[in-house]
């Protein structure tokens, strides 16, 4: 569903800046030594702005990696064209874990039995596996609890010729909020990384940095560190500087119409008008993504200036509340997340709108609504 901008069609799309992509990737890799490698993760299709154009963006822009969370995932970027080394960031299943090392794609390992499906999958395709080591340190997800990394891991990682150890990773519970547990979780990371020097096994990436320890904490580097939030222009952390959001959502004024004092607005009838004014109807609902959890919260942009989303969110429209002395007509474009003159919506204040993240409004943004693009080089 991508093409050029604004699509023919359907009166609600999502434009995606493929050159603020890029600006962001710059920005990170000045912040990183040459050596130091970026992975950009292209999960949930590109945190909703679509996996394939925004990985050909960061990798144009000076990305060497990509990262997915599932075998699925990094296959349909393989068939795009996309050749850069890949990582599973997720547990895969043994099902899965063939065609992932036919396609040349690197998986994480966080238990023995994990390992040995990895290394049989080896076997059949006839190369070897590459795999990284998922550490955890405090985030209580995957990965092996960081005082079990022992000799005989350790072993098990390097004594198998079916398995090519790449890598050796944790994850931040907090770097965006604690800084004494992320400095927590660094340390226990330090003390595995010494039994594996000490075994003289360490492999080539040593990777714990996401979008806000890069940022923030830059002695957590490492050779590689994971772009995600940041890669899209939205806020890692408070008061995160220099990173171009590069989603914006639009849809359009349908119909309009003129009600008195006291008429009351969609289903459940939860708004009733204080007084004469124009309900426009804005075809976008919560199959599109447009949380039904906006409905009498949610504001839009229409000629520079915010509205009020009245009633509730239907499945397929929502309904705006304009002054009768509004010039507001049909056609004109509504901006639901982005900038329309001095006026800017962005992800974290609709995220702040139902108490949630900005990660979630922007992969939440369903497949029915086109995307296309700016910015092709």
């Amino acid at each position: 569903m991508a093409g050029a901008c604004p699509p023919g069609g359907r009166p609600t799309w999502v434009e995606v800046d493929l050159e603020a992509i890029r600006s962001n990737v710059r920005r990170f890799r000045a912040q990183l030594a040459p050596e130091t490698a970026l992975m950009a993760i292209v999960k949930a299709d590109g945190y909703g702005h679509g996996a394939t154009p925004v990985a050909q963006a960061a990798l144009a822009a000076g990305a060497q990696w990509l990262g997915v969370a599932m075998v699925e995932e990094g296959l349909r970027l393989r068939q795009a064209g996309l050749s850069s080394p890949m990582l599973i960031l997720g547990q895969s299943v043994k099902e899965q874990m063939t065609a992932a090392v036919r396609a040349g794609i690197d998986l994480t390992v966080a238990d023995r039995e994990g390992l040995a499906e990895v290394a049989r999958a080896a076997e059949e395709v006839g190369s070897p596996a590459f795999v990284h080591l998922k550490v955890d340190t405090g985030m209580g997800r995957l990965g092996v609890w960081w005082e079990a990394v022992d000799e005989d891991w350790i072993a098990a990682l390097t004594r198998d010729s079916r398995v090519r150890w790449r890598g050796i990773f944790t994850h931040f519970a907090d770097s965006d909020g604690d800084p004494e547990y992320t400095r927590l979780q660094y340390q226990r990371f330090l003390d595995v990384l010494e039994r594996v020097r000490r075994a003289r096994a360490l492999p080539p990436l040593v990777h714990l940095a996401n979008s806000a320890a890069a940022l923030q904490f830059p002695g957590t580097q490492g050779d590689m560190v994971r772009v995600g939030l940041g890669l899209y222009g939205l806020k890692p952390y408070p008061g995160a500087e220099g990173l171009r959001p590069a989603l914006a959502w639009y849809s359009q004024v349908v119909y309009l119409k003129t009600v008195p004092a006291q008429f009351s607005v969609g289903y459940g009838r939860t708004y009733r008008t204080p007084a004469a004014l124009k309900l426009a109807t804005i075809p976008v609902g919560y199959a599109d993504g447009y949380r039904r959890g906006w409905s009498n919260r949610a504001q839009v942009l229409i000629r520079g200036r915010r509205y009020p989303v009245v009633g509730r969110v239907s499945m397929d429209q929502i309904v705006v509340a304009i002054p009768l002395s509004d010039p507001v007509a049909v056609g004109d474009r509504v901006t639901l997340l982005g900038r329309d003159g001095p006026e800017e919506i962005t992800a974290e204040e609709m995220a702040a709108w139902i108490d949630t993240i900005s990660y979630e409004v922007v992969t939440g943004i369903s497949g029915r609504v086109p995307r296309c693009y700016r910015g092709n080089s």
